[in-house]
């Protein structure tokens, strides 16, 4: 009988979860180059034959490809990428990894995001323009030209976040292992004077709290029950 108190306890667990990620995704509909953050739970098997029990994982977190809609601003130093790939940019936590693609230009002429961090080219350099020369014309391979002179390359990056990713702020990743450099793709690339919208839709997510709230009290509702089955059969037991 006890059963039912471990199985309903490892739901609440997953269902805590994936609580925390929907209002994750929800906090940041409005924040550009967000990726939704989503949960696979796997079953845990206890026994064998009729004896067998179910539990759930606590789940894993991972990033989903689909990119968000592009927005248009107008501002030469703002970038939205075309394809499976990331920004680098140069933070104190190393290198990492974002779809924000807000950048700005300082008086030095380095091109940096909005928090001051350098945008790295596909080597890995901190972007150099000229100050003096205006903003940018950004060609779909990334390349900066400056009064029709080639100066600089944003760099692309191939990465898949894996299980259990660390975010860094609000929508960059800290990669795990050194990414890709993409060079030469002609399915990949960047877009001036656009941005990239957050790639969670609240309504959809509104919706699966609701779900996943649902199934909470279904689950504590298995543990209560559970739990009286217990009292009762100590109690009969014991008189």
């Amino acid at each position: 009988m006890q059963t039912g108190l471990y199985v309903s306890l490892s739901a609440q667990l997953a269902l805590e979860k994936r609580l925390t990620t929907i209002a994750d995704n929800v906090a940041n509909a409005g924040t550009v180059g967000f990726r939704a953050t989503e949960v696979k739970f796997e079953d845990l098997v206890s026994g064998v034959g009729v004896e067998s029990t179910s539990f759930v994982s606590t789940g894993k977190t991972y990033l989903p490809t689909q990119a968000g809609p592009l927005r248009q601003t107008g501002n030469p130093l703002e970038f939205a990428i075309q394809g499976d790939a990331w920004f680098s940019i140069d933070t104190p936590a190393g290198n990492v990894l974002t779809r924000d693609g807000r950048f700005t230009m300082l008086e030095n002429g380095d091109l940096v995001t909005l928090e001051g961090h350098p945008v790295l080219d596909p080597g890995g350099a901190a972007i150099q323009l000229d100050p003096l020369a205006g903003p940018p014309v950004a060609s779909a391979d990334g390349m900066l030209r400056q009064n029709g002179a080639p100066v600089a390359a944003i760099g692309l990056f191939a990465y898949t976040p894996g299980d259990d990713f660390v975010r860094y702020g609000n929508s960059a990743v800290v990669p795990a292992a050194p990414p890709e450099a993409l060079v030469d793709r002609t399915d990949i690339g960047v877009v001036q004077g656009f941005v990239e919208e957050s790639n969670v839709n609240p309504v959809e997510e509104m919706t699966r709290l609701i779900m996943v709230q649902r199934a909470f009290e279904r689950a504590s509702a298995l543990m209560r029950d559970s739990g009286e089955a217990l009292d009762k059969t100590v109690k009969t037991i014991g008189t």
